[in-house]
């Protein structure tokens, strides 16, 4: 068993295509229109998302966001990507793989965001289903796990679409919006069977 990652950033594909979707690394040119769709967005996000910071969509706090995300991939413990959709370009969301446990877990959290004007397009699902390759194989991972609120039943259509199983619930698990709520789990693990493709 592997208990470290043992491929260097600079190994991996710049890019994960899906089938609707690219994900790439975030960067400074993605800040316009990052803070435009969070911003259009806002209302859509903030149910389900931990409360935002007063400047959140500045581009200080944009700078100091990309600077978390580089230290967080040095480090191995959380990998953020923007969602792209491929036929223009367009930014439609994020996605990203945090904390990673290494050792005998081998495990990380998968979380996403979804702009609203794209969303129940399946573009999520395909990402979704695209970064899964990546986390059991170039980041090694043996689990990807996530939670949902329970009154999220979009976010856990996707997650059952995607092959993730449904595990139980978590009492309190996540402060979101401000308040304390319970979460649904779910998780993949590298050999359950790969779902078929449907939207």
């Amino acid at each position: 068993m592997a208990f470290f990652r043992t491929v260097s950033l600079s190994d991996f594909s710049p890019a994960i295509e899906g089938d609707k979707v690219t994900l790439r690394w975030p960067a400074a040119g993605d800040f316009a229109a990052w803070s435009h769709l969070r911003e259009i967005s806002r209302n859509f996000l903030v149910p389900w998302e931990p409360a935002w910071p007063i400047d959140d969509l500045t581009r200080s706090a944009y700078r100091r966001r990309l600077k978390r995300y580089a230290e967080d991939q040095h480090n191995d413990v959380s990998y953020s990507f923007f969602v792209f959709r491929r036929q223009d370009d367009a930014l439609v969301g994020g996605l990203t793989i945090a904390n990673i446990r290494r050792g005998v877990a081998q495990a990380g959290s998968l979380g996403y965001w979804m702009g609203e004007p794209f969303a129940r397009k399946g573009y999520m699902t395909s990402a979704v289903r695209a970064v899964a390759p990546f986390a059991f194989g170039a980041l090694n991972l043996h689990r990807l796990e996530a939670a949902c609120i329970p009154t999220n039943a979009a976010s856990m259509r996707l997650l059952e679409k995607c092959g993730f199983v449904r595990e139980g619930l978590a009492r309190q698990y996540l402060c979101i919006n401000g308040q304390w709520q319970d979460h649904v789990l779910y998780a993949r693990l590298r050999d359950d069977p790969v779902p078929a493709a449907t939207v």
